[in-house]
């Protein structure tokens, strides 16, 4: 079949809303791993050192501050963005399908913002610049993540949200190596939006779907459009139970990650923490890549999700009661190594359940936008709760067994899931 608008020998559903059955090709999952690693750079370069070097410029007496406000507008943003650009990529009738013009004009977007903060003169243009970054970066996730579950059949999401979620990871790794190469946060910035850019060439090439007949696109109004953002877990209890499973587990790895470094410094007395944190950070990342590319295509083989998904919450709580019962230098490299294997696992097999939950294939975008709040919203609120446990209520090991026991509270609601196996 060819695709309007595509090239030759690209498979896609007959129709636009139409469940899929083909499988696809290495070259679309290549397009989405590399479309995945780019955002991810793009975000965590910035993220893990280059707006705390650029703030440092502006303030080095409040950079801390500096570096607050960027990052806190910014996650505001992220909330919003990322579910509003999924709502309007499901109603796009562009000649190239619903999901690569979102996909590119996220990408430049994110490109233009990150040369805008290269230059920023000012601590409000540097704010204003990485919200746009996010805005952009977001809108592109929000877009090529829709778009595996309008192209790969169900017995395939695993394998294909692995191998995301491998992009992901090699993404934020590769971010980091971006900016310490750059020696700088200018040409940091620089090479990060390029490499951006660069990688979602071969998705617009590999990614097209087939356009949604403006016949089919309903009247827009501003009303019902944000009343759709409401999704009724009584009228769809499979996907506020998978939503609310996601945040938990999303939250516990968060309450665990946040104060690593202060970790190490305090309990477990490590003589560089930073150096640490690098290290457990590489040990988490090489084993989330192994179990989510097994992890994935596992449960496709014998078309099951739920066990995949608490087996992953278990591993992830095991993690965190190592850190709460035995604060040492080797046992945090075994807790790194856990927590990298439950959550890996957990990214791949919880992706294709949600893909499975979605209350209607006309919005997919917009849902899994809504999904993607559970991602980004525990980066909120984790601190919150961090915070206090750490000062007032028990230390880190009242932290680490919090997280252990959030996390567990994601493998008990997964349970209630009835329509995935």
């Amino acid at each position: 079949m060819q695709e309007p608008g595509g090239t030759a020998g690209a498979q896609v559903p007959a129709s636009v809303f139409a469940e899929p059955t083909r499988r696809v090709g290495a070259g679309w999952i290549t397009g989405v791993i590399l479309v995945n690693v780019g955002i991810n750079a793009a975000f965590f370069g910035p993220l893990q050192v280059l707006l705390a070097q650029q703030a440092q410029a502006f303030d080095a007496a409040n950079k801390e501050a500096v570096l607050a406000l960027a990052t806190g507008f910014g996650a505001a943003v992220s909330l919003v963005a990322n579910p509003i650009a999924g709502a309007f990529s499901d109603r796009t009738t562009s000649a190239l399908g619903r999901r690569v013009p979102w996909v590119l004009g996220g990408a430049v977007l994110a490109f233009a913002a990150l040369l805008l903060l290269a230059g920023a003169p000012s601590i409000a243009v540097m704010v204003v610049g990485w919200c746009l970054v996010q805005a952009g970066c977001n809108g592109a996730y929000a877009a090529v993540t829709a778009s595996i579950p309008d192209r790969v059949p169900t017995l395939q999401r695993g394998q294909v949200g692995g191998l995301a979620a491998m992009g992901q990871t090699v993404g934020i790794v590769f971010g980091a190596v971006l900016a310490n190469l750059a020696g700088g946060f200018v040409l940091g910035y620089i090479y990060c939006a390029v490499f951006l850019l660069a990688s979602v060439m071969l998705f617009l090439v590999k990614g097209r779907d087939v356009p949604l007949d403006p016949a089919l696109r309903p009247p827009f109004a501003w009303g019902r459009f944000l009343k759709g953002f409401y999704i009724s877990p009584r009228r769809y209890p499979d996907f506020g139970w998978a939503w609310l499973t996601r945040f938990l587990v999303n939250l516990g790895n968060s309450l665990f990650t946040l104060y690593l470094f202060f970790f190490l410094q305090d309990a477990v007395g490590h003589p560089d923490p930073a150096a640490g944190v690098l290290l457990l950070t590489g040990i988490y990342a090489l084993m989330v890549v192994i179990t989510a590319v097994v992890g994935g295509p596992w449960s496709d083989r014998i078309e099951r999700r739920k066990p995949f998904v608490i087996a992953s919450a278990v591993t992830i709580a095991t993690a965190s009661l190592l850190m709460a019962f035995w604060q040492t230098w080797p046992v945090a490299l075994v807790a790194a190594a856990v927590l990298g294997a439950g959550f890996g696992m957990f990214l791949a097999v919880d992706f294709a359940l949600l893909t499975q939950v979605l209350p209607s294939a006309a919005d997919r975008g917009k849902d899994l936008g809504v999904i993607n709040i559970a991602n980004s919203s525990p980066q909120v609120v984790a601190p919150l709760i961090a915070a206090p446990v750490v000062l007032y209520l028990g230390g880190y090991t009242a932290l680490f067994m919090l997280s252990a026991v959030i996390g567990l509270l994601g493998a008990v609601f997964v349970v209630k899931i009835k329509q995935v196996r």
